[in-house]
């Protein structure tokens, strides 16, 4: 019976840490929004994060875009070469890569690239108690630190979306063009005849909810690490696993409610 007891205490303790967690988390994203809006972070801050999101996050993203470009054009000549459908491999690679793939594995490498690293960089500065230094200096943690990588993020995200968009149909062209042999006009043109804006629209706000998923939770994350070094690695791991999570999880979310606007819109019209 006692065992029993402690069972549901540690079940019980374990849900309020998380709803708990969850408090701080909201509490952390507001408090960021209201920064931001009393006095913007500096433009120098913005522009250092802009490039180490963005910019040094291009290689990466191009590979990925490339490669599953490549993958998603084979495997889809391969399965509709014995139907008849090869004229179609382009739309389906352009459409897979314009409204999931390219917002989801763009949000997966930023996750491991930088999002990785600015917990890490976070949860260092928390255990050394440079951020504690901050404070003591009247400086705000949230506006320095968290405010211009979460606009860094949320402004750069669907920049590198739509890259990877355009790096997957440009892979899809060259395995389809240059060794199936299907011709350029084959590939191309079925695209704007079933691709609407709203399909883009679709991966830039992906793009645009991801980046504030992966800034927000990596901050949060490295604001309140402890525990010495393996405090700093736990706190990282955990990171990019829930990032990952959420990502996929309201990757859901997003295609459900977005197509559901598209049909009322498509009603409306």
């Amino acid at each position: 019976m006692e065992l029993e007891r402690n069972e549901i205490f540690t079940w019980c303790k374990e849900r309020l840490k998380f709803v708990e967690g969850l408090g701080e988390y909201a509490n952390l994203f507001v408090n960021v929004i209201k920064a931001i809006g009393k006095r913007p972070p500096a433009f120098r801050l913005l522009l250092q994060q802009l490039y180490d999101i963005g910019v040094a996050s291009l290689p990466v993203v191009a590979i990925t875009g490339l490669f599953t470009g490549l993958v998603l054009s084979a495997q889809s000549f391969y399965q509709l070469a014995d139907k008849g459908l090869t004229g179609i491999t382009g739309l389906l690679v352009a459409k897979a890569m314009i409204t999931e793939l390219g917002p989801v594995l763009t949000a997966f490498m930023v996750t491991g690239r930088v999002g990785a690293a600015i917990c890490a960089e976070l949860g260092t500065m928390r255990v050394t108690e440079q951020i504690d230094a901050l404070e003591t200096m009247a400086v705000n943690p949230l506006r320095y630190l968290v405010a211009p990588r979460f606009l860094a993020g949320a402004l750069i995200m669907p920049l590198l979306t739509i890259f990877s968009m355009v790096m997957g149909i440009f892979g899809g062209y060259l395995i389809a063009v240059y060794y199936f042999g299907m011709s350029p006009s084959a590939y191309f043109d079925p695209m704007p005849l079933h691709i609407s804006m709203f399909d883009l629209l679709t991966g830039i706000v992906k793009g645009f909810v991801f980046g504030v998923l992966i800034m927000t939770i990596a901050c949060y994350k490295g604001m309140k690490t402890s525990g010495g070094a393996a405090g700093v690695g736990k706190s990282t791991t955990n990171s990019v696993v829930i990032s990952y999570c959420c990502i996929l999880f309201t990757n859901f979310f997003l295609t459900l409610a977005l197509n559901i606007v598209r049909s009322h819109l498509q009603k409306l019209l």
